[in-house]
């Protein structure tokens, strides 16, 4: 048996806050995807862990044969979704059982999906599907190597079975890395209750494990949700610097470690529109592209009303001060993006600039990636860039003149290192995940490995760096539940 030095301080320290519950055996597993430089990174030696993989690794990620010192639960949970509030949501069909120390000392979660029904379930079945659990092992690797702050797979098991969608599915199992699992939704759950001592008691652990230096502030839960804050605001300008729409940002999906978590009905801009919606249980937009820095601000809306209590034993004066906490996270969002932006256009102020270039590729209907990568070269040869175009340039010239009067010597290194030109591509991602549940699984390997380096050209992988073909689309993703 694998040995992993597993440690349970979630369990421990947050009794109440879970059902033990063990993964229901799978009748035949197989290993289809073991990370192994994530295995590295998580101090699991890798290349030794692999090799034992070839013998045990399915019953190990299956659950079949956990390691003896794991300890499997459900973690409990509430969340808004899609506006509505649900008060018991939960894991339905995950499971956390363990957690290790990283090689940089962090201490990060190691948790199945798919892995079977628990007493959060609510009548779901508990499974995950092949495709849904490749999808998130795909936009992981892509986002980690964009350096936007993530979630990541370690491992991805068939398990021999099928579970019942809209058609019969090849049934899998993902193993998710992640900084925690603690979410917005985890603090509501409890003050929906009115068990403030639960609350207090969450609100310790995450400072603790997340933001140490709150405890040392007059008020440590303010400061809590001063970094929480500041940590989202940081991701969801991220998000949409590289044209990322996660699709349902449930106050459930809001991880509090400031990482994408919970890769359902995501994808990426293509064609740069604002109001882009992906999503098929998004029939309203409320999660659109453009919708999202707004969205941040209501989920830290409901953060803030768990905490109201600990702000100011006065209500009143509690609710002024979440009230001009709010107000400021707006204002940082704007900085932030502004940031964002100027990193991408290789200037220092950028926010007329920066609008003017968006829209011009709106009313062009230029690719959003391809656009900003073409910016790159655009200083001494603005040739890619006007293709792009189709000879509408004339406000395309006009705004070149402008831009190349802003641009510095530093302008080059920014922009390398903020437009990528190969990211998972909606239309490569169903491609890969169709030709796996086929059986082949080159096509998931070769475009994790064509965006795990984004940023520059490489010899070979032109068709990864190309749009979606005509005849792709409407694109509609799915939750996979």
């Amino acid at each position: 048996m694998v040995e992993i030095a597993l440690e349970h301080s979630y369990a421990k320290s947050l009794e109440g806050f879970y059902v033990d519950c063990a993964p229901t055996p799978a009748p035949d597993p197989k290993l289809l995807i073991f990370n192994e430089p994530l295995a590295d990174e998580l101090g699991l030696d890798g290349a030794d862990l692999s090799q034992h993989l070839s013998q045990n690794g399915a019953k190990i990620f299956s659950g079949n044969a956990l390691p003896p010192n794991s300890r499997p639960i459900a973690l409990a949970y509430a969340g808004h979704q899609f506006g509505g509030f649900s008060p018991k949501l939960g894991d339905g069909r995950a499971l956390l059982w363990g957690e290790v120390i990283d090689r940089s000392g962090q201490r990060r979660d190691l948790a199945f999906k798919g892995s079977g029904r628990t007493p959060f379930s609510r009548g779901g079945d508990g499974f995950a599907a092949l495709g849904p659990v490749l999808r998130e092992y795909i936009m992981g690797e892509g986002m980690h190597a964009l350096g936007l702050p993530t979630s990541r797979v370690l491992a991805c098991v068939s398990t021999g079975t099928q579970v019942r969608r809209e058609t019969h599915l090849d049934g899998a199992i993902l193993t998710r890395v992640a900084a925690s699992h603690l979410r917005v939704g985890t603090f509501q759950y409890f003050a929906a209750r009115g068990e403030d001592y639960r609350v207090r008691q969450v609100a310790d652990y995450t400072i603790s494990r997340h933001f140490p230096a709150a405890a040392k502030e007059q008020n440590p839960y303010l400061a809590l949700f001063d970094a929480v804050a500041a940590a989202q605001v940081n991701l969801i300008a991220q998000w949409m610097g590289v044209g990322f729409i996660h699709g349902v940002m449930n106050t459930d999906n809001m991880a509090l470690s400031g990482e994408t978590i919970d890769y359902g009905p995501c994808a990426f801009l293509e064609k740069y529109n604002p109001a882009t919606v992906f999503s098929s249980i998004d029939q309203n937009g409320r999660y659109a592209y453009a919708n999202q820095p707004a969205i941040l601000g209501w989920n830290l809306a409901r953060f803030a009303e768990t905490l109201l209590g600990f702000f100011d034993a006065n209500e009143n004066t509690a609710v002024e001060i979440a009230t001009q906490r709010l107000e400021s996270v707006a204002n940082a969002y704007d900085k932030a993006w502004n940031r964002v932006l100027c990193d991408k256009l290789g200037v220092s102020v950028s926010a007329e600039l920066g609008n003017e270039f968006l829209r011009l590729l709106q009313e062009a209907e230029v690719d959003f990636t391809l656009g900003f990568y073409a910016l790159r070269s655009a200083q001494d040869d603005p040739t890619e860039l006007q293709k792009l175009f189709e000879g509408a340039s004339l406000g395309l010239d006009t705004w070149l003149n402008d831009w190349k009067s802003a641009v510095n010597e530093q302008s080059m290194v920014l922009m390398g290192a903020s437009n990528p030109l190969y990211i998972p591509r909606n239309h490569l991602v169903e491609g890969a995940l169709t030709a796996a549940q086929m059986g082949d699984l080159g096509p998931v390997n070769a475009l994790v490995q064509a965006v795990s380096q984004p940023f520059n050209k490489v010899l070979g992988q032109e068709d990864y760096a190309q749009a979606a073909p005509k005849d792709f689309g409407p694109y509609r993703t799915f939750c996979g539940t």
